[in-house]
């Protein structure tokens, strides 16, 4: 009687949702992980061509008030090809973020990005959570942009006269999961920030960061930045000890 053929990628594997030790059939794939493959890719393609729906979004993230507005990338496809028109806001749609205020701390901006499944599946659920544990400062009406990337909140910020924006926007699909959404805050935001003057936290999804934990990671970011006064490279230091220490609990 011959002894069992152990795996010994098994236990790797629970461990994670990358493709570890698929194994194979003569020179390719075994079937299942062939077919497991393509709806992996089929999701994601989904997920970068979907279009978000923001009248749905509107109506989940009820009754707090939202402003509709969109990208100069005119559709779809002139968005996946010109990165940089994702980046500006339509001027059309600065007359609506001017709301004759002043004093808010903090504006939500919710960009379909390149998942618009990962934005209607998350964003609602994530800013319940974020509202709930930020407290008591003033937060502008949430804008919802179309066709639209993280730089894209630098504006819209600055026409709602925020000292920061937080850019909720679905990431890049991978082969693992196509309904991440990540979370961009910038301080003293304004058209031609970079890069570096942001922090972002990832991730955000039912296999990934909870809801409950980003939004509590968020908040010690918007704690640390009204400290300091920037974001970015600068804020991460600046963190107190036991924000850090609260942070450190969590787990992917």
């Amino acid at each position: 009687m011959s002894s069992p053929v152990l795996d010994p990628f098994a236990a790797l594997r629970a461990t994670t949702p990358a493709r570890i030790g698929l194994g194979r059939s003569g020179d390719a794939l075994p079937t299942s992980a062939q077919l497991d493959l393509q709806e992996a890719h089929a999701l994601a393609r989904d997920a970068v061509n979907a279009a978000l729906d923001v009248e749905a979004l509107a109506r989940a993230l009820a009754p707090r008030r939202t402003i509709a507005v969109r990208s100069l990338a005119p559709d779809r496809a002139t968005y996946l090809r010109r990165p940089d028109l994702g980046r500006a806001l339509d001027p059309q749609d600065l007359a609506p973020l001017d709301l004759g205020e002043t004093g808010f701390d903090l504006a939500f901006v919710v960009a379909d990005g390149l998942s618009a499944s990962a934005v209607t599946a998350h964003a609602a659920g994530f800013l319940d959570a974020a509202f709930a544990r930020l407290g008591p400062i003033r937060i502008a009406p949430v804008v919802l942009a179309r066709q639209a990337r993280v730089a894209i909140g630098d504006g819209i910020a600055a026409a709602m006269r925020a000292r920061m924006v937080a850019v909720l926007i679905g990431e890049r699909p991978g082969l693992s999961v196509s309904d991440s959404l990540g979370v961009y805050l910038t301080a003293n935001p304004g058209v031609g920030m970079q890069d570096s003057q942001r922090n972002c936290i990832s991730n955000v999804h039912a296999r990934g960061l909870s809801y409950a934990d980003a939004a509590h990671l968020l908040a010690a970011l918007v704690a640390g930045a009204r400290r300091l006064g920037r974001t970015g490279i600068d804020l991460k230091p600046d963190l107190r000890l036991e924000a850090l220490h609260d942070v450190a609990r969590i787990t992917p």
